[in-house]
C-alpha cells in the first residue's frame, strides 16, 4: 500500500532453524520442537495517531475502577491520590468517549452515570463535571473483590461497538475478601477474556503483584505500582496519552503450519510474558490467528513454538514448517502490511548446529530463571531467619541473570532488596527492614522483559551460515490453493502440487 501517512507494520523472524535429524524410535514419531521469535513493530511515521484525529473521541471506551474498600483509608493519601488520579484521566477524554466509573468493595457499584446504569456516559464537558463531583464525594469501605468488579467493567462495555475497550482498574489491597476469591477471579477474567485490555495499578503497600500479574496477563495489560501516592495522577495521566495515541486497535498473527506441524505454543514474551489464545481464521481462511491488542508506536516480541516429525525427512535442505502472517482488520487508516514470512527447518546430523539457540529464545530463557528466582527468593523471605540464605541464594542467582541480560533496570530493582559486595566473591546478602511491598514492586518488575541492547544484533542474515540466524525470505502464494512457500519453490507445497507458473 502506498497511501501517504499510512500506519506500517513490521514483521521479522528470527531462528535457529537447524534441528536433529536423529532417527524416530519406535512407537509414536518423535516430535522435535522449533523455537522461533517474532519481532512485531508497529509505526504511525510520527503524524497523529488514528486516537488523536478528529472525532477519534469514538474509538476509546473507557472504564475507571477505584478501589473504595476501607483499607484505602490508612491512611487517607491513598484514597486521595486515587480520587486525584482518576480525575485526571477523566479530564483527558475527548469528547464522544464512552466512559463510566466504577467504585469497588465487596460489590462494584456505578459511580458515573450512577448506580444500576446499564449504559456508559458519552464524554462531553458536563458529564466529565458530573463525574468529577461523583467521585470527589467517594468514601471507602468494605472489602476487596476484584473478580465483581471486573465483571461488571464487562456487561458495561459488551454494548459498546468501539475498538479499543479499556479498564484502568486501582487497588490497595489483595482478593481476599472475596468468597472463594480465586475461583471467582478466575470465572471473571475467563468471561473477560478478549472482550477488553485492562491494566491493573497497585497503591500503599497491602496489594498483590500475583493478582495484578493475573489480571494483566489474561486481559493483555500492564501492572504496574506507584512507590508514592503523590506520583498517581501523573502516571494516570501518561497513561491515558498513550490510550489516545493507540495506533492500531489490533494485529492478528496468522501461522499457517504445512502437512504434519503441530502448533505447540504462540505468546508474547516482549515486554511481557503472556499466553495468546488460538482463534479461527475467517471464513475461507487458512491457518490458526492470534489475536494482540491496543498497539501504540512500539515492537514486541511473540516466540512461536512448532512441533514436527523429522522421519523421513531429507537432511540440509530448508523446508518450511509454517507461514506466518499479520492481519489489521477494520483499522479505519492505512496501513501497510508486511509480506507474509516462512518459519523454515533444516533437519541435520551436526549436534554442533541443532544445539545453538536463537538469542531472542535464550534471552528470555533467562528472564524465565530470573523470575522464578525473584519468587523463590521472596518465598523464603517470608520464612523468617530459617530462609534467609535461600533467599539470599536466589537473589544472587537473579542478579547473575540481569548482568548477563544487560538489564540495568532490573538489576537497580534487585539491588533495592540485596547487598552485593564490592569485592570478589561478590557474595548478595538480603537487606535487613524490608517490608512485603518492596517485594511486590520486585516481582512486578521481573516480569517486565526488554529486547537485546543496542549494539548487540539479535538477528543475523538468511544464508549467512550462522544457525542462530534469521529464517528470513518471503512467501509467495500459489494461486490455484492458496498455499504460501518461499519464493523461490518452483512447485506448490501444498495439496496440489502443480508448478508455480502455471496460471490458475
Amino acid at each position: 500500500m502506498s497511501e501517504a501517512g499510512a500506519i506500517e507494520v513490521t514483521l521479522a523472524v528470527g531462528q535457529n532453524k537447524y534441528l536433529p535429524a536423529e532417527p524416530a524410535p519406535a512407537g509414536p514419531p518423535r516430535q522435535a520442537e522449533m523455537h522461533a521469535i517474532l519481532e512485531v513493530g508497529v509505526s504511525s511515521g510520527g503524524g497523529p495517531a488514528p486516537g488523536r484525529r478528529e472525532g477519534a473521541g469514538a474509538a476509546l471506551a473507557e472504564v475507571l475502577i477505584i478501589d473504595t474498600s476501607k483499607s484505602m483509608l490508612h491512611p487517607e493519601t491513598k484514597l486521595h491520590a486515587a480520587k486525584d488520579a482518576t480525575i485526571a484521566a477523566l479530564r483527558l477524554l475527548p469528547d464522544g468517549t464512552a466512559f463510566a466509573v466504577l467504585s469497588g468493595r465487596f460489590h462494584a457499584t456505578v459511580v458515573h452515570p450512577g448506580p444500576g446504569a446499564e449504559a456508559m456516559a458519552v464524554a462531553d464537558p458536563h458529564e466529565r463535571e458530573t463525574a468529577e463531583y461523583a467521585v470527589r464525594v467517594l468514601d471507602a469501605d468494605g472489602g476487596t473483590a476484584i473478580g465483581n468488579w471486573l465483571d461488571l467493567a464487562r456487561r458495561l462495555l459488551d454494548g459498546q461497538d468501539t475498538p479499543l475497550k479499556h479498564v484502568l482498574l486501582l487497588t490497595d489491597g489483595r482478593n481476599e475478601h472475596d468468597e472463594r476469591a480465586a475461583m471467582r477471579l478466575e470465572t471473571a477474567l475467563g468471561a473477560c477474556e478478549g472482550k477488553f485490555i485492562c491494566d491493573a495499578w497497585g497503591i500503599g503497600d497491602g496489594w498483590d503483584a500475583g493478582v495484578l500479574l493475573a489480571v494483566t496477563r489474561r486481559l493483555h495489560g500492564h501492572a504496574a505500582a506507584v512507590r508514592h501516592e503523590s506520583r498517581l495522577p501523573a502516571a494516570y495521566e501518561e497513561l491515558v496519552h498513550g490510550l489516545l495515541g493507540t495506533a492500531l486497535p489490533e494485529v492478528r498473527i496468522r501461522l499457517v503450519p504445512t502437512q504434519g506441524t503441530v502448533i505447540r505454543q504462540v505468546k508474547q514474551v516482549v515486554p511481557s510474558e503472556r499466553e495468546l489464545l488460538a482463534t479461527t481464521a475467517e471464513s475461507g481462511a487458512r491457518g490458526t490467528e492470534y489475536v494482540t491488542r491496543g498497539w501504540a508506536d512500539e515492537v514486541r516480541h511473540y516466540q512461536v513454538v512448532l512441533a514436527a516429525d523429522p522421519s523421513g525427512r531429507e537432511l540440509g535442505e530448508d523446508l518450511q514448517l509454517a507461514a506466518v502472517e499479520l492481519l489489521v482488520p477494520d483499522a479505519g487508516h492505512p496501513v501497510r502490511l508486511p509480506a507474509p514470512q516462512p518459519i523454515l527447518v533444516n533437519w541435520t546430523d551436526n549436534p554442533d548446529d541443532a544445539s545453538r539457540q536463537h538469542p531472542g529464545v535464550e534471552r528470555h530463557q533467562m528472564y524465565q530463571q530470573s523470575c522464578a528466582a525473584v519468587g523463590d527468593a521472596y518465598r523464603a523471605w517470608l520464612r523468617g531467619a530459617d530462609g534467609r540464605a535461600q533467599a539470599s541464594a536466589e537473589l544472587a542467582r537473579a542478579l547473575s541473570l540481569a548482568d548477563r541480560l544487560g538489564d540495568a533496570r532490573l538489576r537497580e530493582d534487585l539491588l533495592r532488596v540485596a547487598d552485593r559486595d564490592a569485592t570478589p566473591p561478590y557474595e548478595v546478602h538480603v537487606r535487613d527492614g524490608l517490608k512485603d511491598v518492596d517485594w511486590q514492586h520486585l516481582i512486578l518488575s521481573s516480569a517486565m522483559t526488554t529486547p537485546q541492547p543496542a549494539g548487540a544484533p539479535e538477528h543475523v542474515p538468511a544464508g549467512s551460515g550462522d544457525p542462530a540466524g534469521d529464517g528470513g525470505g518471503e512467501l509467495i502464494e500459489c494461486p490455484h490453493c492458496k498455499w504460501l512457500g518461499p519464493a523461490g519453490s518452483l512447485f506448490c507445497g501444498g495439496d496440489c502440487g502443480r508448478p508455480l507458473g502455471e496460471p490458475a
